[in-house]
């Protein structure tokens, strides 16, 4: 269980629901997303403890399902560590693509209610109701219909938390898990954070947790009662004035519609360290086709290519190139990224982690019409479109570079040059 996951839950609110007035910013977070994804097909798991992520010696965990989380696993711990703690856990693989399906059906309920929709992640989001009272009712009540149509539309559960500010809205979703709704009333901001946990603080983690410890301030009762000018000169003039704000229930933050993405891109931790070169560009090309994919699906394109290469030391570096024109093709991307892996010196070196990611976007239809590399004039734009298609219909890995196949099939390693016939 996670920090944030220990603190204190309020239980349910007894007798009528509180005072919403004022309370205009939901943060809507589904129950344990990704499990209560695969428990759609799985119902036979239901009740038993049911982890989500990568089943190999590095992988990690994604997500675990609340039986789990009774033992300790939590989502970003090793899986290692994970099925130690909880050795009779069923361990499922991630489906990107199942999850981004009900993502997006879930966030068309968001934007049923209101426009002022700001997603964090694909389970997770900030609403803004005021606009929508006159039509759907109070605050809370519209937080209530989110919660039945996510339940009878999509059959998983979320948690609502509704409040005045963004901030304590947030917490509110994380102490009424699962399943439930907690009404923060706009004058009860301080009384329901004061008793919390400093870690309960938005930007509080070990370390300044452990630096406020030292200096005996537990709760954020006695975090508050500290004079500014002692926490900038403790934490630094930023942190202590963000943490002064938020510890008297201050989040001047609005909810933000659509903040467009930076950059895109994949990763992928290996088993086991690797120096083969044809295996690295397997892998650069299985991140490139990711990449691309994922730009297309999002209307982008990017003209700054970056290769992230993490050795067995841990010691990271990355390059990056700029293109002339934006691109949204695996083919050009995984080209590019395999010109600055052999121009990083490091094709003979042990990586633990490879990385791909595409840079500098703009919408594809304001790109030029670019050329993959040795494209002709109907070639590798039409194909990976229609590989998009397939796998829209059919799901991702239906149809792929043959490298990847064959690496699949046998691991053998070889014939990583170029990967798609």
């Amino acid at each position: 269980m996670s920090r944030k996951q220990q603190l204190h839950r309020p239980g349910p609110q007894p007798g009528p629901p509180a005072d919403d007035t004022g309370c205009a910013v939901l943060h809507v977070d589904m129950d344990a997303f990704f499990v209560s994804v695969e428990l759609l097909e799985r119902p036979e798991l239901r009740g038993r403890p049911v982890v989500v992520g990568g089943a190999g010696p590095r992988g990690v965990v994604s997500a675990a399902s609340y039986e789990a989380r009774t033992f300790g696993v939590h989502s970003a711990m090793p899986m290692t560590r994970a099925r130690r703690l909880c050795p009779q856990a069923v361990v499922l693989p991630v489906s990107h693509g199942k999850y981004s399906r009900v993502s997006a059906a879930v966030f068309e309920i968001f934007r049923s209610v209101t426009p002022l929709v700001e997603g964090l992640s694909l389970d997770e989001a900030f609403l803004d109701v005021a606009g929508a009272r006159r039509r759907l009712g109070r605050p809370a009540e519209i937080a209530r219909m989110i919660r039945e149509q996510v339940r009878d539309q999509q059959g998983i559960t979320c948690s609502v938390g509704v409040a005045s500010t963004k901030f304590i809205a947030k917490l509110a979703s994380t102490l009424c898990k699962p399943d439930g709704l907690l009404v923060v009333p706009a004058g009860g901001a301080v009384d329901f954070l004061h008793p919390l946990p400093v870690a309960s603080l938005w930007g509080v983690g070990e370390r300044t947790e452990e630096h406020l410890t030292r200096l005996g301030l537990r709760t954020v009762g006695q975090l508050a009662q500290v004079p500014l000018a002692t926490l900038q000169r403790e934490l630094g003039n930023a942190m202590g004035a963000h943490l002064h704000e938020l510890a008297w229930g201050r989040d001047p933050r609005e909810v933000v519609p659509h903040t467009p993405d930076k950059s895109i891109g994949a990763e992928e931790t290996f088993d086991t360290d690797v120096d083969d070169p044809e295996a690295i560009r397997r892998s650069l090309l299985g991140l490139a086709e990711k990449t691309g994919e994922r730009l297309r699906a999002g209307g982008n394109a990017g003209r700054t290519v970056s290769v992230k290469l993490r050795m067995a030391n841990f010691k990271t570096i990355t390059r990056a190139r700029t293109l002339s024109e934006p691109t949204d093709l695996a083919r050009v991307i995984y080209v590019t990224a395999c010109e600055l892996y052999e121009a990083a010196g490091l094709e003979r070196v042990r990586l633990r982690l490879v990385g791909v990611r595409v840079e500098n976007l703009c919408p594809a239809g304001e790109a030029p019409r670019q050329l993959a590399f040795d494209e002709p004039e109907h070639g590798w734009r039409e194909a990976e479109r229609a590989m998009d298609q397939v796998a829209h219909r059919f799901g991702r890995g239906a149809v792929r570079p043959a490298a990847l196949v064959r690496r699949a099939v046998d691991g053998d390693g070889r014939d990583g040059r170029d990967g798609r016939q």
